[in-house]
């Protein structure tokens, strides 16, 4: 398996990225890898999709120290639940201590994990994005109006995740997680040549040889197709 990544600043926000990406390894055959988006119109909401990153990473190395002594064989559904569920009471927990509003918790969140020994993977998905499972792309829009982790904080989890979208993968192909920055492209210099940018960065497995597949790919279609995306945008993509 090979796993490309990329984060990159929209020409619309002129301080800062507001999305983050996370990628981690419980065991050799468990990844976990989510893409944030901190709501534009929220409280320096860099922070807070930077902040569940960080809290991820945390999770995920606590795991896999345990998974090291205690091996399990978990489901990619049953890990993700319960890496959701800690994730919720450590923002919770930040919450108090730091004494933060709404405004500032606001941020989308895709979340896949995958199992090699099974071939297959659960993704989950809190708001906007785009996913692409072997091909096969599903582009979630709430028309601006995303339904941000930060708003159910204050919910009984159990009661909340029920509620969310879930999706299973079935094998390990070609995967993809994107911020809605992917649907963002804008062109800043006309060009003979056109592409698109979705399918270009998630589906062609151009440039596949290197590590910096989804960076090169950017500047192509900077350089070649004039074309730069207009809200910030991270990718993970999972090749095996």
């Amino acid at each position: 398996m090979k796993i490309y990544t990329t984060l990159q600043k929209g020409e619309y926000h002129l301080h800062h990225c507001e999305d983050y990406l996370f990628l981690d390894k419980i065991n050799p055959h468990t990844t976990v890898c989510a893409v944030m988006d901190g709501c534009t119109m929220g409280t320096d909401s860099y922070f807070i999709s930077t902040l569940t990153g960080k809290i991820l990473r945390k999770i995920i190395k606590a795991k896999s120290y345990t998974d090291f002594y205690t091996p399990s064989f978990l489901s990619p559904a049953t890990l993700l639940k319960d890496i959701m569920h800690q994730l919720f009471n450590e923002l919770n927990i930040l919450r108090n201590q730091l004494q933060l509003e709404r405004n500032e918790l606001l941020t989308t969140l895709l979340l896949i994990v995958t199992d090699t020994r099974l071939n297959q993977g659960a993704i989950l998905v809190v708001g906007d994005g785009v996913i692409n499972i072997n091909g096969a792309t599903t582009v979630f829009d709430q028309e601006n109006k995303p339904d941000y982790l930060g708003y159910h904080l204050s919910e009984h989890f159990d009661t909340w995740y029920e509620k969310q979208q879930r999706i299973p993968v079935n094998a390990l192909q070609d995967i993809s997680l994107a911020t809605d920055g992917i649907t963002s492209f804008i062109t800043l210099q006309p060009s003979s040549e056109t592409t698109d940018p979705l399918h270009f960065l998630l589906i062609d497995q151009g440039r596949s040889e290197t590590d910096e597949m989804l960076n090169m790919k950017l500047k192509s279609l900077e350089h070649q197709y004039g074309m730069k995306p207009g809200d910030d945008l991270a990718v993970v993509r999972l090749i095996w």
